[in-house]
C-alpha cells in the first residue's frame, strides 16, 4: 500500500466500531430461544431490529435477556421488510450490558466462532454503532498505518455505522427500484479540514472501503469539498454516477448482486471490475470479510 499512496495524499478511514449487537433471549412464557440483532438506534431505548424466528416476535411480545438483566417489548413490525421496533428497559449503561450479553453478528459465511472479538474490529475503531465491520479496514495494522504516515500521507476519519442492509442482494429487476438502507454518518471539523486541504493542494483522496466512499460522496459538494456534519444517508451509487470526492478506492471482494458490486462498477467500470474478479478467482483469492483486498486506482 505505501507504494501506491504518495506524500500529500489523504487516506480516509471509517472509525465506526461494531456493537456486540446479537442478543439471544426468551419471549415471555416461552422456552424457545429468540435471536435479536440490533440494527439502528432510534433513541430513548428504541431500536430497529431483526428477529428470528419472526413469528415469535409479534407486536406486544415481551422479551428477556440475561436472566432479566435486559428486558424489551416489540412495539411494531414493519410490513415492508419485517424489521421490528423494540424498546429496551434496563438499569445501568446499555452499551455495558451489550458487552456482557451480546455477541458479534458475524456474516453467515463466517462459520467459526471468533475467540477474540477484536478480530472483527479495525485497529482504529472508535465510535460504537455498527452491526457489521467496515471490512476494508481490517487489512490495516498499526504498523502499516505508521508506514503510510511516514510517507507524509494524512489520515482522516469519518464515521458511518454499517447496517446489515449492506449485505442484502438487489432483487429488483430495475436497480432504480431498489430501496437503499439508511445509515448514520458523521464527519468532524478536523477531518473536513484535512480533506479540503488535500483537495486544494492537488493531491488525492483514498477511501478505505465503500462505507468511507459513501460517506464522502454524501457530504461533498460538486467541487469535492466537504464540511463537518452528521445525519442519515441512503445514497445508492451505481454505474453512471459521477464521483465528486473519491479518487482511489480500497475495498474487499464483494458478494454478487450486491449494491457494493454496483458501487465499485460505477467507480472503475463494470468490465474492469469483472476482469479483476476473474483474475482473483483464477488465483484463488479469498473473498468477503476476512478475504483479500483490491485497490482501484
Amino acid at each position: 500500500m505505501p507504494e501506491y499512496i504518495h506524500e500529500g495524499d489523504c487516506l480516509v478511514l471509517n472509525n465506526s466500531r461494531v456493537l456486540p449487537a446479537r442478543l439471544m433471549g426468551l419471549a415471555e412464557g416461552r422456552t424457545t430461544p429468540i435471536e435479536v440483532v440490533l440494527l439502528r438506534d432510534l433513541g430513548d431505548g428504541l431500536w430497529e431490529c431483526l428477529t428470528r424466528p419472526g413469528r415469535k416476535t409479534r407486536e406486544g411480545v415481551r422479551l428477556s435477556f440475561g436472566d432479566g438483566k435486559l428486558a424489551a417489548q416489540v412495539e411494531s413490525v414493519d410490513p415492508k421488510d419485517g424489521n421490528r421496533r423494540i424498546r429496551f428497559h434496563y438499569d445501568g449503561v446499555f452499551l455495558e450490558l451489550l458487552d456482557e450479553l451480546g455477541t458479534m453478528p458475524l456474516p453467515p459465511y463466517i462459520k467459526e466462532k471468533l475467540d477474540d472479538p477484536e478480530r472483527y474490529q479495525t485497529v482504529y475503531s472508535k465510535t460504537p454503532g455498527s452491526a457489521a465491520a467496515p471490512t476494508a479496514g481490517l487489512h490495516f495494522t498499526q504498523e502499516l498505518l505508521e508506514a503510510i504516515r511516514r510517507k507524509g500521507v494524512k489520515l482522516a476519519y469519518v464515521t458511518l455505522h454499517v447496517g446489515l442492509g449492506t449485505f442484502r442482494p438487489v432483487k429488483a429487476e430495475e436497480i432504480t427500484d431498489h430501496v437503499m438502507h439508511s445509515e448514520f454518518y458523521q464527519m468532524d471539523e478536523e477531518s473536513a479540514r484535512v480533506i479540503n486541504e488535500t483537495r486544494a493542494s492537488g493531491h488525492d483522496i483514498f477511501a478505505v472501503g465503500t462505507t468511507a466512499c459513501r460517506t464522502l460522496e454524501t457530504i461533498a459538494d460538486e467541487q469535492g469539498r466537504v464540511r463537518a456534519q452528521s445525519g442519515w444517508t441512503d445514497i445508492f451509487i451505481y454505474p453512471g454516477y459521477r464521483f465528486k470526492a473519491v479518487d482511489h478506492l480500497i475495498t474487499n471482494f464483494h458478494l454478487p448482486e450486491s449494491t457494493l458490486m454496483m458501487l465499485i462498477s460505477a467507480f472503475a467500470g463494470r468490465e474492469r471490475v469483472m476482469d479483476a474478479y476473474r483474475q482473483a478467482i483464477e488465483a484463488e483469492y479469498r473473498f468477503f470479510s476476512f478475504g483479500d483486498s483490491c485497490l482501484f486506482y
